[in-house]
Protein backbone atom coordinates (compact mmCIF):
# COMPACT_ATOMS: atom_id res chain seq x y z
CA UNK A 1 0.00 0.00 0.00
CA UNK A 2 1.44 3.25 -0.94
CA UNK A 3 1.51 5.78 2.73
CA UNK A 4 0.44 9.25 1.61
CA UNK A 5 1.05 12.39 3.72
CA UNK A 6 -0.78 15.73 3.67
CA UNK A 7 1.04 19.32 4.09
CA UNK A 8 0.50 20.81 7.43
CA UNK A 9 -2.35 22.81 7.35
CA UNK A 10 -2.55 25.95 5.97
CA UNK A 11 -4.17 28.60 8.26
CA UNK A 12 -3.62 31.61 7.13
CA UNK A 13 0.30 32.48 6.26
CA UNK A 14 1.13 35.44 3.59
CA UNK A 15 -0.90 36.10 0.56
CA UNK A 16 0.28 36.28 -2.69
CA UNK A 17 2.35 33.78 -5.28
CA UNK A 18 4.12 30.65 -4.42
CA UNK A 19 7.75 30.07 -6.10
CA UNK A 20 6.06 26.69 -7.57
CA UNK A 21 2.88 26.26 -8.92
CA UNK A 22 0.62 24.20 -7.18
CA UNK A 23 -2.58 21.87 -9.10
CA UNK A 24 -5.84 22.85 -7.62
CA UNK A 25 -9.49 21.88 -8.46
CA UNK A 26 -12.79 24.55 -8.89
CA UNK A 27 -15.80 23.91 -9.02
CA UNK A 28 -18.18 26.44 -11.78
CA UNK A 29 -21.87 26.70 -11.41
CA UNK A 30 -24.09 29.27 -13.02
CA UNK A 31 -28.03 29.90 -13.36
CA UNK A 32 -28.44 33.55 -14.08
CA UNK A 33 -28.17 34.83 -17.42
CA UNK A 34 -26.58 32.94 -20.23
CA UNK A 35 -25.33 29.85 -18.13
CA UNK A 36 -23.06 28.64 -20.37
CA UNK A 37 -21.64 32.36 -21.34
CA UNK A 38 -21.27 32.28 -18.29
CA UNK A 39 -19.11 29.58 -17.93
CA UNK A 40 -16.66 30.42 -20.94
CA UNK A 41 -16.19 34.25 -19.62
CA UNK A 42 -15.08 32.56 -16.22
CA UNK A 43 -12.73 30.48 -17.99
CA UNK A 44 -11.38 33.57 -19.80
CA UNK A 45 -11.10 35.72 -16.91
CA UNK A 46 -8.94 32.91 -14.88
CA UNK A 47 -6.92 32.28 -17.57
CA UNK A 48 -6.05 35.45 -17.37
CA UNK A 49 -5.71 35.43 -13.52
CA UNK A 50 -2.41 33.11 -13.09
CA UNK A 51 -4.52 29.93 -13.56
CA UNK A 52 -3.62 27.18 -16.26
CA UNK A 53 -6.24 24.75 -17.25
CA UNK A 54 -5.34 21.58 -18.02
CA UNK A 55 -8.41 19.39 -17.77
CA UNK A 56 -12.68 20.32 -18.30
CA UNK A 57 -15.06 18.18 -16.38
CA UNK A 58 -18.32 16.83 -18.50
CA UNK A 59 -21.30 19.73 -18.47
CA UNK A 60 -24.29 18.68 -16.37
CA UNK A 61 -27.06 20.59 -16.24
CA UNK A 62 -28.68 20.10 -12.46
CA UNK A 63 -31.73 20.62 -10.09
CA UNK A 64 -31.24 23.19 -7.75
CA UNK A 65 -30.02 22.18 -4.12
CA UNK A 66 -30.78 23.71 -0.77
CA UNK A 67 -32.86 25.96 -2.06
CA UNK A 68 -34.99 24.76 -4.94
CA UNK A 69 -37.18 27.33 -6.02
CA UNK A 70 -34.81 28.49 -8.68
CA UNK A 71 -33.63 27.95 -11.99
CA UNK A 72 -31.51 25.01 -13.05
CA UNK A 73 -27.77 25.01 -12.73
CA UNK A 74 -25.52 24.31 -14.84
CA UNK A 75 -22.49 22.59 -12.90
CA UNK A 76 -18.55 21.70 -13.79
CA UNK A 77 -15.24 21.72 -13.00
CA UNK A 78 -11.86 21.96 -13.81
CA UNK A 79 -8.20 21.02 -13.02
CA UNK A 80 -5.31 23.40 -13.17
CA UNK A 81 -1.99 24.88 -11.95
CA UNK A 82 -1.46 28.54 -10.18
CA UNK A 83 1.26 29.89 -8.29
CA UNK A 84 -1.04 32.30 -6.75
CA UNK A 85 -1.64 30.92 -3.07
CA UNK A 86 -4.81 29.87 -1.71
CA UNK A 87 -5.88 33.14 -0.26
CA UNK A 88 -4.64 35.05 -2.80
CA UNK A 89 -6.40 32.32 -5.19
CA UNK A 90 -9.78 32.50 -3.20
CA UNK A 91 -9.61 36.70 -3.68
CA UNK A 92 -9.03 36.40 -7.70
CA UNK A 93 -12.60 33.94 -7.87
CA UNK A 94 -14.47 36.30 -6.11
CA UNK A 95 -12.95 38.91 -7.79
CA UNK A 96 -14.31 37.30 -10.86
CA UNK A 97 -17.51 36.76 -9.26
CA UNK A 98 -18.39 40.01 -8.49
CA UNK A 99 -17.01 41.28 -11.94
CA UNK A 100 -19.53 39.11 -13.85
CA UNK A 101 -22.70 40.12 -11.25
CA UNK A 102 -22.72 38.12 -8.47
CA UNK A 103 -23.46 40.15 -5.50
CA UNK A 104 -20.72 39.94 -1.99
CA UNK A 105 -23.81 39.76 0.24
CA UNK A 106 -26.22 37.42 -1.11
CA UNK A 107 -29.51 37.81 -0.02
CA UNK A 108 -30.47 34.08 -0.29
CA UNK A 109 -27.61 31.43 0.56
CA UNK A 110 -27.74 28.83 -2.21
CA UNK A 111 -30.11 31.09 -4.43
CA UNK A 112 -29.40 31.92 -7.33
CA UNK A 113 -26.00 33.45 -9.03
CA UNK A 114 -24.80 33.88 -12.90
CA UNK A 115 -21.30 32.47 -11.49
CA UNK A 116 -19.79 30.42 -8.31
CA UNK A 117 -16.48 29.44 -8.69
CA UNK A 118 -15.51 27.04 -5.57
CA UNK A 119 -11.73 25.76 -4.70
CA UNK A 120 -12.29 21.86 -3.99
CA UNK A 121 -8.74 21.32 -4.01
CA UNK A 122 -5.03 22.95 -3.79
CA UNK A 123 -1.93 20.73 -4.03
CA UNK A 124 -2.18 18.14 -0.96
CA UNK A 125 -3.10 20.86 1.40
CA UNK A 126 -5.42 21.42 4.00
CA UNK A 127 -6.34 24.84 4.21
CA UNK A 128 -8.42 26.19 7.41
CA UNK A 129 -9.29 29.63 7.70
CA UNK A 130 -12.49 32.07 8.63
CA UNK A 131 -12.93 32.68 4.84
CA UNK A 132 -11.50 29.34 3.22
CA UNK A 133 -11.81 25.77 4.04
CA UNK A 134 -9.91 23.29 1.55
CA UNK A 135 -11.17 20.61 0.94
CA UNK A 136 -14.26 22.35 0.07
CA UNK A 137 -16.64 21.08 3.23
CA UNK A 138 -19.45 20.04 1.06
CA UNK A 139 -17.92 18.34 -1.60
CA UNK A 140 -19.30 14.79 -0.38
CA UNK A 141 -22.82 15.81 -0.15
CA UNK A 142 -22.62 17.50 -3.15
CA UNK A 143 -23.58 14.96 -6.46
CA UNK A 144 -23.60 18.24 -8.96
CA UNK A 145 -19.63 18.86 -7.85
CA UNK A 146 -18.60 14.97 -7.33
CA UNK A 147 -19.71 14.37 -10.55
CA UNK A 148 -17.67 16.88 -12.59
CA UNK A 149 -14.56 16.17 -10.16
CA UNK A 150 -14.45 12.28 -10.90
CA UNK A 151 -14.58 13.55 -14.80
CA UNK A 152 -11.13 14.84 -13.73
CA UNK A 153 -9.83 11.89 -12.46
CA UNK A 154 -9.04 8.46 -14.08
CA UNK A 155 -5.81 9.03 -16.13
CA UNK A 156 -3.53 5.82 -15.60
CA UNK A 157 -0.57 8.21 -15.15
CA UNK A 158 -2.27 10.52 -12.95
CA UNK A 159 -0.27 9.36 -9.52
CA UNK A 160 0.60 12.37 -8.30
CA UNK A 161 1.09 13.02 -4.58
CA UNK A 162 -1.82 15.54 -4.97
CA UNK A 163 -4.51 13.51 -6.58
CA UNK A 164 -3.80 10.78 -4.18
CA UNK A 165 -3.96 13.09 -1.26
CA UNK A 166 -7.86 14.12 -2.66
CA UNK A 167 -8.67 10.42 -2.57
CA UNK A 168 -7.17 10.78 1.15
CA UNK A 169 -9.22 13.49 2.00
CA UNK A 170 -12.56 11.42 1.21
CA UNK A 171 -12.14 9.62 4.14
CA UNK A 172 -12.86 6.44 2.12
CA UNK A 173 -10.69 3.62 1.00
CA UNK A 174 -12.24 3.54 -2.56
CA UNK A 175 -11.05 7.45 -2.43
CA UNK A 176 -13.46 9.96 -4.56
CA UNK A 177 -14.64 7.10 -6.94
CA UNK A 178 -16.51 5.70 -3.25
CA UNK A 179 -17.84 8.87 -2.27
CA UNK A 180 -19.43 9.10 -5.44
CA UNK A 181 -21.04 5.77 -5.78
CA UNK A 182 -22.36 5.96 -2.46
CA UNK A 183 -24.29 9.56 -3.56
CA UNK A 184 -25.41 7.05 -6.55
CA UNK A 185 -22.90 7.24 -8.96
CA UNK A 186 -23.43 6.76 -12.79
CA UNK A 187 -27.06 6.23 -11.75
CA UNK A 188 -27.79 9.72 -10.93
CA UNK A 189 -26.66 10.69 -14.59
CA UNK A 190 -29.86 11.15 -17.23
CA UNK A 191 -32.14 11.32 -14.34
CA UNK A 192 -34.27 14.71 -14.21
CA UNK A 193 -31.81 16.22 -11.42
CA UNK A 194 -28.70 15.57 -13.73
CA UNK A 195 -27.80 15.76 -17.05
CA UNK A 196 -24.61 15.20 -18.56
CA UNK A 197 -25.03 17.32 -22.01
CA UNK A 198 -23.31 19.24 -24.75
CA UNK A 199 -23.84 22.73 -25.80
CA UNK A 200 -24.86 23.33 -29.09
CA UNK A 201 -26.47 25.83 -31.22
CA UNK A 202 -27.91 27.77 -28.48
CA UNK A 203 -29.15 24.55 -26.54
CA UNK A 204 -27.97 21.90 -24.46
CA UNK A 205 -28.18 18.38 -26.14
CA UNK A 206 -28.68 15.51 -24.15
CA UNK A 207 -26.76 12.61 -26.32
CA UNK A 208 -28.11 9.78 -24.57
CA UNK A 209 -31.64 10.42 -25.08
CA UNK A 210 -31.43 8.30 -28.23
CA UNK A 211 -29.09 7.82 -31.46
CA UNK A 212 -28.45 10.76 -33.62
CA UNK A 213 -28.09 10.30 -36.91
CA UNK A 214 -25.82 12.05 -39.05
CA UNK A 215 -26.74 12.38 -42.61
CA UNK A 216 -23.69 12.69 -45.53
CA UNK A 217 -23.40 15.67 -47.62
CA UNK A 218 -20.48 15.54 -50.10
CA UNK A 219 -19.84 18.74 -52.66
CA UNK A 220 -16.92 16.89 -53.91
CA UNK A 221 -16.07 15.28 -57.31
CA UNK A 222 -14.48 12.24 -55.99
CA UNK A 223 -15.66 11.40 -52.60
CA UNK A 224 -16.08 7.13 -52.88
CA UNK A 225 -19.72 6.67 -53.08
CA UNK A 226 -21.14 10.03 -54.42
CA UNK A 227 -18.80 12.13 -55.86
CA UNK A 228 -19.93 14.40 -58.34
CA UNK A 229 -23.65 14.16 -57.82
CA UNK A 230 -23.87 17.10 -55.46
CA UNK A 231 -22.25 20.03 -57.03
CA UNK A 232 -24.62 22.53 -57.69
CA UNK A 233 -26.38 24.43 -54.82
CA UNK A 234 -29.76 22.95 -55.87
CA UNK A 235 -28.64 19.60 -56.16
CA UNK A 236 -27.12 19.74 -52.71
CA UNK A 237 -30.18 21.47 -51.45
CA UNK A 238 -32.34 18.64 -52.75
CA UNK A 239 -30.41 16.30 -51.10
CA UNK A 240 -30.71 17.61 -48.00
CA UNK A 241 -34.28 18.16 -47.94
CA UNK A 242 -34.41 14.45 -48.35
CA UNK A 243 -32.32 13.22 -45.64
CA UNK A 244 -34.18 15.96 -43.25
CA UNK A 245 -37.58 14.47 -44.10
CA UNK A 246 -36.15 10.55 -43.45
CA UNK A 247 -35.04 12.02 -40.48
CA UNK A 248 -31.39 13.28 -39.62
CA UNK A 249 -30.73 15.37 -36.97
CA UNK A 250 -27.48 16.36 -38.20
CA UNK A 251 -26.28 17.48 -41.71
CA UNK A 252 -22.94 17.28 -42.66
CA UNK A 253 -21.04 18.78 -45.29
CA UNK A 254 -17.74 18.42 -46.96
CA UNK A 255 -16.30 20.12 -49.46
CA UNK A 256 -12.93 17.78 -49.77
CA UNK A 257 -12.74 14.05 -50.58
CA UNK A 258 -11.15 12.05 -47.58
CA UNK A 259 -10.93 8.85 -49.89
CA UNK A 260 -7.45 6.73 -49.51
CA UNK A 261 -5.44 8.89 -52.24
CA UNK A 262 -7.78 11.40 -52.45
CA UNK A 263 -5.34 14.45 -54.25
CA UNK A 264 -5.82 17.72 -51.23
CA UNK A 265 -8.03 20.81 -52.57
CA UNK A 266 -6.00 24.43 -50.14
CA UNK A 267 -8.66 25.82 -48.11
CA UNK A 268 -9.49 28.35 -50.75
CA UNK A 269 -10.65 26.05 -52.99
CA UNK A 270 -12.50 23.91 -50.45
CA UNK A 271 -14.60 27.20 -49.48
CA UNK A 272 -15.16 28.07 -53.18
CA UNK A 273 -17.46 24.87 -52.90
CA UNK A 274 -18.18 24.94 -49.32
CA UNK A 275 -19.63 28.34 -48.85
CA UNK A 276 -22.24 28.59 -51.67
CA UNK A 277 -23.73 25.02 -50.26
CA UNK A 278 -23.81 26.11 -46.49
CA UNK A 279 -25.98 29.63 -46.54
CA UNK A 280 -28.73 27.73 -48.80
CA UNK A 281 -29.10 24.67 -46.33
CA UNK A 282 -28.93 27.17 -42.97
CA UNK A 283 -31.47 29.07 -44.54
CA UNK A 284 -34.02 26.44 -45.66
CA UNK A 285 -37.24 26.36 -42.97
CA UNK A 286 -37.17 22.53 -42.31
CA UNK A 287 -33.46 22.86 -41.45
CA UNK A 288 -35.20 24.71 -38.00
CA UNK A 289 -33.96 22.80 -35.03
CA UNK A 290 -31.52 20.22 -36.89
CA UNK A 291 -27.71 20.74 -37.03
CA UNK A 292 -25.01 21.56 -39.13
CA UNK A 293 -21.52 20.04 -39.53
CA UNK A 294 -19.01 20.75 -41.72
CA UNK A 295 -16.46 18.25 -42.54
CA UNK A 296 -12.97 19.97 -42.65
CA UNK A 297 -9.21 19.94 -41.40
CA UNK A 298 -8.36 23.30 -42.38
CA UNK A 299 -8.60 25.74 -39.78
CA UNK A 300 -9.52 28.59 -41.88
CA UNK A 301 -12.29 27.07 -43.24
CA UNK A 302 -13.76 25.76 -39.76
CA UNK A 303 -13.94 29.69 -39.09
CA UNK A 304 -15.42 30.61 -42.10
CA UNK A 305 -18.02 27.44 -41.70
CA UNK A 306 -19.07 28.60 -38.45
CA UNK A 307 -19.68 32.48 -39.44
CA UNK A 308 -21.49 31.00 -42.30
CA UNK A 309 -23.83 29.52 -39.79
CA UNK A 310 -22.49 25.92 -39.45
CA UNK A 311 -22.85 24.39 -35.57
CA UNK A 312 -20.18 21.70 -35.81
CA UNK A 313 -16.59 20.98 -37.29
CA UNK A 314 -15.89 17.59 -38.00
CA UNK A 315 -12.05 16.52 -37.62
CA UNK A 316 -10.76 13.54 -39.72
CA UNK A 317 -7.32 14.61 -38.18
CA UNK A 318 -8.52 15.56 -35.20
CA UNK A 319 -6.35 18.60 -35.17
CA UNK A 320 -2.91 17.05 -36.72
CA UNK A 321 -3.03 18.47 -40.35
CA UNK A 322 -3.72 22.08 -39.31
CA UNK A 323 -1.38 22.69 -36.49
CA UNK A 324 -4.10 26.01 -35.20
CA UNK A 325 -7.41 24.05 -35.88
CA UNK A 326 -7.21 23.56 -31.59
CA UNK A 327 -7.13 27.49 -30.87
CA UNK A 328 -8.95 28.09 -33.45
CA UNK A 329 -11.97 25.65 -32.35
CA UNK A 330 -11.29 27.19 -29.27
CA UNK A 331 -12.04 30.64 -29.66
CA UNK A 332 -15.15 29.83 -31.81
CA UNK A 333 -16.85 28.17 -28.92
CA UNK A 334 -18.76 25.25 -31.04
CA UNK A 335 -18.51 21.48 -30.89
CA UNK A 336 -15.38 19.51 -32.29
CA UNK A 337 -15.63 16.14 -33.79
CA UNK A 338 -11.86 14.71 -33.07
CA UNK A 339 -11.16 11.73 -35.31
CA UNK A 340 -8.73 8.95 -35.58
CA UNK A 341 -6.35 8.71 -38.19
CA UNK A 342 -2.31 8.17 -38.72
CA UNK A 343 -1.11 10.35 -41.57
CA UNK A 344 -3.33 12.02 -44.05
CA UNK A 345 -5.73 10.94 -46.60
CA UNK A 346 -2.95 10.14 -49.22
CA UNK A 347 -0.85 7.99 -46.81
CA UNK A 348 -3.05 6.76 -44.15
CA UNK A 349 -3.61 3.44 -45.78
CA UNK A 350 0.29 3.08 -45.87
CA UNK A 351 1.96 -0.44 -44.29
CA UNK A 352 3.14 1.36 -41.41
CA UNK A 353 0.04 3.61 -40.85
CA UNK A 354 -2.01 0.23 -40.77
CA UNK A 355 0.79 -2.07 -37.87
CA UNK A 356 -0.74 -1.64 -34.22
CA UNK A 357 -0.18 -3.96 -30.98
CA UNK A 358 -3.71 -3.75 -30.65
CA UNK A 359 -5.95 -1.64 -32.85
CA UNK A 360 -8.56 -0.29 -29.76
CA UNK A 361 -6.12 0.33 -27.27
CA UNK A 362 -3.59 1.84 -29.88
CA UNK A 363 -7.09 4.09 -31.16
CA UNK A 364 -8.24 4.98 -27.92
CA UNK A 365 -4.44 6.04 -26.65
CA UNK A 366 -3.74 8.03 -29.76
CA UNK A 367 -6.97 10.00 -29.52
CA UNK A 368 -6.24 10.39 -25.85
CA UNK A 369 -3.14 12.66 -26.83
CA UNK A 370 -4.85 14.74 -29.23
CA UNK A 371 -7.87 15.44 -26.54
CA UNK A 372 -5.37 16.58 -24.48
CA UNK A 373 -3.90 18.54 -26.94
CA UNK A 374 -7.33 20.00 -27.60
CA UNK A 375 -8.07 21.02 -24.23
CA UNK A 376 -4.53 22.49 -23.40
CA UNK A 377 -5.54 24.43 -26.22
CA UNK A 378 -8.87 25.57 -25.07
CA UNK A 379 -11.48 23.37 -25.74
CA UNK A 380 -13.46 22.24 -23.03
CA UNK A 381 -14.40 17.93 -22.54
CA UNK A 382 -18.04 19.31 -22.73
CA UNK A 383 -17.27 20.47 -26.21
CA UNK A 384 -15.81 17.43 -27.60
CA UNK A 385 -17.20 14.26 -29.48
CA UNK A 386 -14.85 11.44 -30.12
CA UNK A 387 -14.74 8.95 -33.87
CA UNK A 388 -12.73 6.25 -33.95
CA UNK A 389 -12.11 6.72 -37.51
CA UNK A 390 -13.49 3.24 -39.39
CA UNK A 391 -11.86 2.79 -42.67
CA UNK A 392 -8.99 5.55 -41.55
CA UNK A 393 -5.66 3.90 -41.71
CA UNK A 394 -7.04 0.41 -40.86
CA UNK A 395 -7.70 -2.55 -42.65
CA UNK A 396 -10.94 -5.04 -42.95
CA UNK A 397 -10.19 -7.04 -40.11
CA UNK A 398 -8.87 -3.72 -37.60
CA UNK A 399 -12.59 -1.96 -39.15
CA UNK A 400 -13.87 -4.96 -37.82
CA UNK A 401 -12.29 -4.89 -34.39
CA UNK A 402 -13.41 -1.18 -34.04
CA UNK A 403 -16.90 -1.90 -34.52
CA UNK A 404 -16.81 -4.44 -32.27
CA UNK A 405 -14.78 -3.12 -29.55
CA UNK A 406 -16.35 -0.16 -29.34
CA UNK A 407 -16.71 -0.96 -25.22
CA UNK A 408 -13.16 -1.91 -25.40
CA UNK A 409 -12.29 1.56 -26.77
CA UNK A 410 -14.33 3.30 -24.05
CA UNK A 411 -12.98 1.09 -21.28
CA UNK A 412 -9.56 2.65 -22.72
CA UNK A 413 -10.20 6.04 -23.05
CA UNK A 414 -11.52 6.13 -19.06
CA UNK A 415 -8.28 4.83 -18.26
CA UNK A 416 -6.82 8.12 -19.58
CA UNK A 417 -9.49 10.54 -19.28
CA UNK A 418 -13.05 9.66 -17.33
CA UNK A 419 -14.70 13.05 -18.98
CA UNK A 420 -12.78 11.97 -22.07
CA UNK A 421 -14.70 8.36 -21.66
CA UNK A 422 -18.48 10.09 -21.20
CA UNK A 423 -18.04 11.71 -24.37
CA UNK A 424 -20.96 11.17 -27.38
CA UNK A 425 -18.91 8.76 -29.82
CA UNK A 426 -19.46 8.64 -33.53
CA UNK A 427 -18.84 5.89 -36.08
CA UNK A 428 -19.09 6.30 -39.74
CA UNK A 429 -18.73 2.99 -41.42
CA UNK A 430 -21.38 4.12 -44.39
CA UNK A 431 -20.47 1.85 -47.45
CA UNK A 432 -17.06 1.68 -46.69
CA UNK A 433 -14.78 -0.53 -48.86
CA UNK A 434 -14.12 -3.15 -46.18
CA UNK A 435 -17.85 -3.69 -46.10
CA UNK A 436 -17.82 -4.46 -49.95
CA UNK A 437 -15.11 -6.83 -49.72
CA UNK A 438 -16.79 -8.08 -46.77
CA UNK A 439 -20.19 -9.22 -48.92
CA UNK A 440 -18.56 -8.86 -52.28
CA UNK A 441 -19.98 -5.19 -53.18
CA UNK A 442 -18.15 -3.40 -55.55
CA UNK A 443 -20.54 -0.62 -56.36
CA UNK A 444 -20.78 1.64 -52.81
CA UNK A 445 -24.48 2.25 -52.98
CA UNK A 446 -25.32 -1.51 -52.98
CA UNK A 447 -23.80 -1.84 -49.65
CA UNK A 448 -26.68 -0.13 -47.18
CA UNK A 449 -27.90 -3.70 -45.94
CA UNK A 450 -23.97 -3.93 -44.17
CA UNK A 451 -23.95 -0.57 -43.43
CA UNK A 452 -27.05 -1.42 -41.62
CA UNK A 453 -25.48 -4.19 -39.75
CA UNK A 454 -22.53 -2.35 -38.52
CA UNK A 455 -24.31 0.76 -37.33
CA UNK A 456 -26.77 -2.14 -35.47
CA UNK A 457 -23.22 -3.25 -33.75
CA UNK A 458 -22.07 -0.34 -33.16
CA UNK A 459 -25.28 1.59 -31.34
CA UNK A 460 -24.93 -1.66 -29.40
CA UNK A 461 -22.08 -1.18 -28.52
CA UNK A 462 -22.39 2.47 -27.33
CA UNK A 463 -22.14 4.66 -30.31
CA UNK A 464 -24.13 8.07 -29.60
CA UNK A 465 -24.26 9.42 -33.27
CA UNK A 466 -23.84 7.63 -36.79
CA UNK A 467 -22.83 9.00 -39.51
CA UNK A 468 -24.74 7.68 -43.14
CA UNK A 469 -25.86 7.97 -46.41
CA UNK A 470 -29.01 5.95 -46.34
CA UNK A 471 -31.21 7.99 -43.38
CA UNK A 472 -33.94 6.03 -44.29
CA UNK A 473 -33.04 2.72 -43.25
CA UNK A 474 -30.23 3.28 -40.45
CA UNK A 475 -32.72 5.75 -38.48
CA UNK A 476 -35.17 2.79 -38.07
CA UNK A 477 -31.78 0.38 -37.17
CA UNK A 478 -30.62 3.13 -34.27
CA UNK A 479 -34.85 3.19 -33.21
CA UNK A 480 -34.49 -0.50 -32.76
CA UNK A 481 -31.37 -0.28 -31.08
CA UNK A 482 -32.51 2.24 -28.74
CA UNK A 483 -35.54 0.41 -28.14
CA UNK A 484 -33.57 -2.56 -27.33
CA UNK A 485 -31.30 -0.83 -25.04
CA UNK A 486 -34.28 0.84 -22.64
CA UNK A 487 -35.70 -2.43 -22.47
Amino acid sequence: ATRLYLSHPYHGGSVGVLSGEQETVIALGSNVGDRLRNFDDALERMKKSGIRITGHGCLYETAPAYVTDQPHFLNSAIRGTTKLDPLRLLDVLKGIERDMGRCSGEAIRYGPRPIDLDILFYGNQIVSTEILTIPHERIWERPFVLGPLVDLLGRDDDRSDAVESWHLLSGKSGGIFEAWEELGGASLVGTAGMKRVLPVANKLWDWSDKTSIMGILNVTTDSFSDGGEFLTVDSAVSRVLSMVTEGADIVDIGAQSTRPMAPLLSPQQELVRLIPVLEAVRNLPEMKGKLISVDTFYSEVASEAVKCGADIINDVSAGKMDRDMHNVIAALKVPYVAMHMRGNPTTMQSKANLNYDDVCKDVANELATQFRDAEISGIPAWRMIIDPGIGFSKNTEQNLDIIGGLPTIRSEMRGKSLAMSHAPLLVGPSRKRFLGEICSRAVAAERDAATVASVVTGVLGGANIVRVHNVRDNLDAAKFCDALLQR
